[in-house]
This record gives C-alpha cells, structure tokens and sequence, in this order.
C-alpha cells in the first residue's frame, strides 16, 4: 500500500475527524487511525465504539490498495510540524511498517492490523430525509447547552429530536432549563423520535459551515449524517424522554419585554454579587420598572440595578438561577426579549420578542429559585 498525499490535505482531514478519539481507550486499536486505499481513494476512519467518523480524500498518487491502523497522536503530531509539502506513505502489510518519506527525511513507525478495527454498522432504515446543515446547526447551538450531566438519568443528557411530516422539533432539558426548537421548513416523511448524545452533536458543531445539505438516515439504535466527505454514525441513547410539554405552562398573564443586552449586561454586573451557591438573582417588577438585586448575606454583599421595560401583568418578585438566565440570553439574538411569568414559584418562560425567520420557533424555560 502506497500512496503520496499532501501534508496540509491530510492534516485538515485528520483534524476533522480527531474529536471522535478519546484520551484513554479500553481497547488499544481505537488510539488509531483507519486507513483504507481503493480505488485512487483514501478513506480514514476513527471511532471510540459508540461513534465513528469517516472521511475521504484523492491522494495525489496511489498505487496497491490495502488497509492499515496507525497511530493518532504520533502522526497528528508528527503532521502538525511540516509546512505543506508531498508526503509519500509506504506500507508493508506483512509488519505493519510504516514508512513516511518528506523532504526533510524519512520517519518510521508501527501500525496495527487494520481488521482488529470496529466496523461500522450498517443501517437498514427505511428513514431517510436530507436536511440542511444550517438547520442542524442552529438546533444544535440553541439546545446544546441546555443538555444535562446527570449520569443517573442519561436520557437528558442529549438533546430529543422529534420529526413529523409538518415540523421539526429539538428539545434539551437539564431539568432547571429547558429549551424547544422547532423549524417549519422542513419535515420529514414519517414521525419519528430519537435521542442524540452530546458527543455526536458537537463533532456535527465542528464541522458543518451550514451550507451543505445533510443525508440522515437511522433506525432505533443508530444514526448516520453524511455531508460533503464526512460521514459521522453514532449510537443513539436508548431510554424515554421526559414528556416535556407538561411542564410547560400554558398560562403566562404577567408578560416583560426587555431590551436583551441591558437585561444581560444588568445580570453579568450584579450576578457577580449573587450567593456562589444558588447565583440566585431578584426580579422585580413593577410599571413600567424592572428592579434586579443579588446578594450573598454569607459575606454581606449586594448589588440593585434598574432598567426600564414594558410590562403588563401584576407587580411581581421572581427569583433565578443566573447562569441559566445568562445561557439563554446569549443563545437569543433578537433586540429584545419576551420574559412570560404566571407566579414566582412556577416556570418563567423567556422568548424572543420577533422572528427574524418565520419558520424558526424558540421557547426557553427556566425554573425559579425560592427567594428566602
């Protein structure tokens, strides 16, 4: 197996697909690099077993097809130090030697059998819809980081993707916050329902520009995107999700519209004198005034800023957690922001007050926090 390659192509490939491989590894093979020549084609794999991640690239010459493990970090380092120049790559299959010639020298290194390597499975689905990767890219920024972290309960530790023939709906829960989004511009010819971990989602984040479109495909264990040379299959979490919409209150008659940056510019400044424990902020409202206080009585500290809003509703003291408030804030990019409230111990429900895009809906909640 041979083949000459530029070092920059390579190495750009190799960095696309690096963020499936894991610091530490069970199994040995999977701190490796899959190779594969066939055709006048290179095809290079990495997986950590739950997800693998290809993609292909023309080497400049090629000649005996074959396939070979080598080794990730040594070759990404090794990559990581040339300018761009002709690499050629010579392969014994009978050792597993690797040989790699630049114009500075020859380096050499051991790789390992390419079929101790984990294939990846196949999908026999009948679902299949093309998306585009604008739309993937906006779902994943908007409820990535509302995800949660509690291992006990793995199923909102994704974010729940629901298909149906008139929208598409991305949900992400932690339990303190919850963020729904759905799109109308596209749609898929079955409903179907399924969880994507953390991981996939943010390797899908690293790589879409958001003008390509994206082939999925899946059935009740496994999913596939494919765009452009990248095809990412990663296991989905098996389990139910929590029926969300319940906790969504449907009446909201106390209803704030802020100017988004003064409201998040406001919590940064006074957050910073909140109890490091709850980082509780107070709002409190009243007119045409909304009063934002915090205080750490551990250390007497506090702060008390005034903006001024349009409010309709009763006079109202609400407390929140402020990190969630400053998340939401931040995944909004409208002028100003809708805060709907009912009571100070039920759900705020925090959207934006216009749709730059009429096919886009966003909803965020966020639970309050009991002000002592």
């Amino acid at each position: 197996m041979n083949f000459i390659i530029s070092s920059s192509a390579l190495l750009k490939n190799l960095q696309r697909i690096s963020g499936v491989l894991n610091t530490s590894n069970s199994l040995p093979i999977l701190d490796n690099f899959l190779f594969e020549l066939a055709g006048g084609e290179l095809t290079i794999s990495a997986s950590d077993l739950e997800n693998t991640m290809k993609t292909s690239v023309k080497p400049d010459e090629s000649k005996e097809d074959g396939r070979i493990a080598i080794p990730a970090k040594l070759l990404l380092d090794t990559l990581k130090n040339f300018s761009d120049q002709p690499l050629s790559f010579q392969i014994d299959g009978g050792n597993f030697g690797i040989e790699i010639s630049s114009d500075y020298g020859k380096y050499k290194l051991v790789g390992q059998n390419a079929d101790d390597f984990p294939k990846s499975p196949d999908i026999d689905s009948s679902n299949n819809l093309s998306i585009s990767g604008e739309i993937i890219a906006s779902a994943i920024d908007k409820t990535l980081f509302a995800t949660g972290n509690d291992e006990l309960r793995p199923v909102m530790s994704g974010v729940f993707c629901q298909f149906s023939s008139d929208k598409l709906t991305f949900v992400a829960t932690d339990a303190h916050k919850l963020v729904r989004y759905g799109r109308t511009d596209a749609n898929a010819p079955n409903s179907a329902d399924f969880i994507l971990p953390k991981k996939p989602l943010n390797l899908l984040k690293q790589n879409l520009t958001g003008e390509e479109q994206v082939d999925l495909s899946f059935n009740e264990t496994t999913v596939r995107f494919s765009f452009g040379s990248i095809e990412l299959t990663s296991r989905l979490i098996d389990g139910k999700y929590p029926n969300y919409e319940a906790v969504i209150p449907n009446e909201n008659p106390n209803v704030l519209t802020v100017d988004r940056m003064s409201f998040l510019n406001s919590i940064k400044r006074v957050s910073i004198f909140s109890n490091k424990t709850t980082h509780q902020v107070k709002l409190k409202v009243a007119g045409s005034e909304l009063s934002i206080s915090a205080e750490d009585l551990d250390f007497s500290n506090e702060a008390k800023e005034r903006l001024t809003c349009n409010y309709n509703g009763d006079d109202m003291e609400i407390g929140f957690n402020s990190k969630f408030l400053l998340e939401m804030l931040n995944h909004i990019s409208t002028q100003e922001v809708i805060l709907e409230m009912s009571e100070p111990n039920k759900a705020g429900i925090l959207l934006p007050s216009s749709n730059s895009n009429e096919s886009e809906d966003i909803l965020m909640l966020v639970m309050p926090v009991m002000i002592r």
